[in-house]
Order: C-alpha cells, then structure tokens, then sequence
C-alpha cells in the first residue's frame, strides 16, 4: 500500500483537514500519479457538506486533477514515467454494459467508480480524490495532458471543461447558431469559451451586470442581466441552444420561452431542490429540456486535444491547500474568477 497525505472532511458540517491514508499498490495496468494541481469544482461542496445525500465519510475531494507520472505497471502502454497525465470525475467502471462499450462509462449501468466519494468495482473499496499528494488509476481511465498549456488552467478542464464540452458537441453547436449560456462561474466561463471556439453567438444570462466586461473578453457577444423580465421577454423565440450551468434554484422556464421551435436547454448545474417545469413551455414549440452528464474518457480526451490545439483554458486563481476552506466560502458567495485550483505542492 502507499501511504498518502490529503486533506478530507470527516462529516459534512467539519471543516477540511489534513488526512494520511493508503492508496492501493500498483497491478499491471495501473499508473500512480504525482499530483500537481487540483480544481475545486462547486460539487466537491455539495459532497463534502452532504447538500446531495449519500456522502461518504472521511471524503478527500477533487476531480480536477493533473499532475505527472511517477511509475506504471507492467503492462502498461500509453503512458511513460514522466509524462503528464490527467484524471477526471470517474476512475473505472463495469467496461461490459452498452455505455462503456460505447465510450460513455459516465452512464454507466453497474456504476461509474467516481474519482471520490465513490465505490470501487469490487463493490466496497471507497475512493478517494485529488486533494492528495498522489492517486492510482488505470490506465484506461487516464488522460495525456499535452505540455504546450499552463497546467494549473488545465486541471479544471477534467470537469468543467467536459461538463460544457459534451453537451455542446452532442448537440452539434457550430457556426450560425444562437448559443445561451446561463450562469458564468466555473462551468459558463468555460461554456463560453468553447462555445465561441466553435463558432456560435453567443450570449451570456448573468444576474451580475459586473460580468460583463468578462463575458465578452471570454468570446460572448452579449450580455443580458436576468434579473430584469423585461430583458428575456425581448428575447424570446430566439436561441437554437441554451447551457444552463446555474446550481442554485432559479425558473427554467424564463429559459426555455427564449428557445425557437426545436430548441434546448440543457441542464448542467446541479439544484439542490427540484425545479419546476411548465408544460406549456416544452409544447408550444416544441422544444427539448435535457441534461447531460460530464463525458466518457473519450470524449474527455478528445475535449483536452481540442484545448491544447487552441490554446483554450480555464482562468484560474491558484491557492495553497491550507486555503481550501475559505475558498469553498469564497465559492460559495461567487468570489472567484473563475475556478480555484490547489497547488499540491503546498501539501
């Protein structure tokens, strides 16, 4: 077993703090990372505090790691010590059943075995996440980082850069068509950015006129500050699609009224409370309310290639680990621009 330093919660009211613990002795297909950086995505709060139920305790969390390659097992063949390597929100899963035949292990119909707060594929082996000096994986589940990008900007792309990736490409977002996106934090900066990449208009839906300097810097083309009816109700009928990266409660429907017929909204923002939803709203034209869910290791690897190719990355603000608290606060009140990432060196 290798001994491993951390930071954990031990119950969702307690504070992170330091955490020794064994991660597992490499097999043949394995790779042990030295971790770098480390994002901190809004869910790692969900779960540290239980706000989703079913946490696990003690938790490391963090599912935005990259870092390099410090050994391999034997029968390991895409990765070389010393190269780096990414790892994103799962870790393995069944490999057998439809979606991970077909690169979605995200829905995958055992269970994802998810990089924290999760469950091995033996069915009792916890897993714990990237706020920690060094993590196991295999190979299959790791991603080649390539080394033209600052790292630490890299590392949030393992979940919010896929989180808007996926549901973008799946959709077919390209040249001609009116893109929202709902929300600029962690996940609608990045949805932004990609969004522009691939060549649509895009206009952010922001309740802070502050942001909007920064949403055009990041590629939009306008801003509509959401707290004002009137500004939607000038836009209806308008989007072909609509990223709704938003995970506090908030009325949907305001959204999909601005879909032209066919449109979609697509929820990647996770509410703690239902929302609730106007039938009225999906009938009169005929429009899609979808979800979709970060994306298989393919896709994963696909998005990261993508970045690299155009120089796309998170902004970040950098912190030492002994700041994790505040900066789950600091999240919280939405004082970041626009992911932090853990300096793992700090440990």
């Amino acid at each position: 077993m290798l001994s491993t330093r951390g930071y954990a919660s031990t119950n969702p009211t307690s504070t992170l703090e330091p955490f020794h613990f064994e991660r597992r002795d490499l097999g043949p297909h394995d790779v042990l990372i030295e971790i770098l950086y480390c994002g901190i995505c809004h869910s790692d709060i969900h779960q540290a505090r239980d706000e989703w139920g079913g946490s696990m305790f003690p938790m490391v969390p963090g599912h935005e790691i990259v870092g390099r390659v410090a050994r391999v097992g034997s029968a390991v063949t895409r990765l070389n010590v010393g190269e780096l390597a990414g790892v994103g929100t799962m870790v393995d899963s069944c490999r057998v059943c439809e979606s991970c035949k077909d690169g979605l292990e995200q829905y995958c119909a055992k269970h994802p075995s998810w990089t924290y707060n999760g469950i091995e594929q033996d069915g009792k082996t916890p897993t714990y996440g990237g706020y920690s000096s060094q993590i196991v994986v295999d190979e299959q589940y790791t991603l080649k980082i390539a080394p033209n990008l600052p790292l630490a900007n890299v590392a949030p792309l393992l979940c919010a850069g896929i989180t808007t990736y996926s549901p973008l490409r799946h959709f077919n977002v390209g040249p001609g068509q009116r893109v929202g996106v709902v929300g600029l934090g962690g996940l609608g900066h990045m949805a932004v950015k990609l969004a522009a990449s691939m060549g649509a208009e895009v206009t952010v839906f922001s309740t802070s006129k502050t942001k909007e300097q920064d949403a055009r810097r990041l590629g939009a083309q306008d801003f509509v500050v959401s707290l004002d009816p009137k500004n939607l109700d000038a836009l209806a009928n308008r989007f072909d699609f609509i990223l709704d990266a938003v995970s506090a409660p908030h009325d949907v429907n305001a959204y999909l009224n601005l879909l032209r017929r066919d449109g979609v909204v697509a929820m990647v923002g996770v509410p703690a409370k239902p929302l609730q939803v106007q039938a009225l709203s999906l009938i009169l034209k005929r429009r899609t309310l979808t979800g979709s869910g970060v994306g298989g290791i393919r896709e994963t690897q696909e998005m990261l290639d993508y970045c690299a190719e155009r120089h796309i990355t998170s902004d970040v603000e950098v912190i030492p680990i002994q700041q994790v608290n505040e900066a789950y606060e600091r999240t919280l009140n939405g004082d970041v621009r626009y992911r932090f990432v853990i300096d793992m060196n700090t440990l």
